[in-house]
């Protein structure tokens, strides 16, 4: 197995695409620690990774409160030893289909604090140790909203930019550590999140959800949206030994819509 006796911390692991990320990542011989807010979709996810013969520890956590983050880590590191693998999932989308200057001040500070400082404090209380042991994994999950504008969404895509900067610039401190930084970009993903996004758009323009979704579809070079596994497999590359030469880097997957 890729990941054999590995151990992987996942923010927003308690569902969509943290929750395949985990389940790919145990298939793969990981122990996982699991992080989110909500606690049943853990202990139930918990439940799905045990079956499958590896170790899970539940930790609750809010990634934007640094105690929290810290009380993470380190129940985590007494649990396992160590953490050999940091996935940065946990994100929210922000505003939909708002100008500019419509947009609350509150909503884009809250948008801000959870993708890009709910992503810093979890590096910045892993790194040391992966630096330590000369060994780490960090992937950061950004979007295509970080690869180029994104009309109506400024304060999602200014996030997503940030996190290729912040992505960038630790790989450039961690790289001669052995430690591997990389974002992955992932498109529309089809789940709870695409379905509010095309209510909302749909809401705005009086349009349809169904006319909002195709719209997507029709902008992707392969005329599919990406699923939640496709996300992890992604992931299970940039944390693997494959991919081991390749740090500070952004990989897309999304269907070629930003092609």
């Amino acid at each position: 197995m890729k990941l054999d006796n590995r151990v992987a911390l996942v923010t927003g692991a308690a569902k969509g695409m943290g929750r395949d990320i985990c389940l790919t990542l145990a298939r793969e011989g990981a122990d996982l620690a699991l992080a989110a807010r909500e606690i049943a979709p853990l202990e139930a996810l918990k439940g799905e990774i045990e079956k499958l013969g590896r170790r899970a520890l539940v930790v609750p956590c809010d990634v934007t409160d640094e105690a929290a983050v810290q009380r993470m880590v380190t129940k985590t590191t007494e649990t396992f030893g160590r953490i050999d693998i940091l996935v940065n999932t946990a994100g929210v989308t922000g505003p939909i289909e708002t100008p500019v200057q419509e947009i609350r001040v509150e909503d884009f500070r809250f948008v801000l604090e959870a993708n890009i400082v709910g992503t810093f404090l979890p590096t910045k209380h892993v790194l040391p140790g992966m630096i330590a042991r000369k060994y780490g994994k960090v992937v950061n999950i950004s979007g295509t909203s970080g690869l180029r504008g994104y009309k109506y969404r400024a304060a999602y895509s200014s996030s997503k930019w940030a996190l290729r900067g912040f992505t960038r610039t630790v790989a450039l401190e961690a790289g001669p550590h052995n430690v591997n930084v990389n974002a992955l970009h992932p498109g529309i993903v089809a789940g709870d999140r695409m379905d509010k996004l095309c209510r909302e758009k749909a809401k705005k323009r009086g349009w349809t959800p169904a006319q909002v979704h195709q719209e997507y579809v029709n902008e992707m070079a392969l005329r599919r949206v990406t699923v939640s596994q496709d996300v992890a497999n992604a992931v299970l590359f940039l944390v693997s030994d494959e991919s081991k030469n390749m740090t500070g880097q952004s990989m897309t997957v999304d269907g070629g819509w930003d092609v």
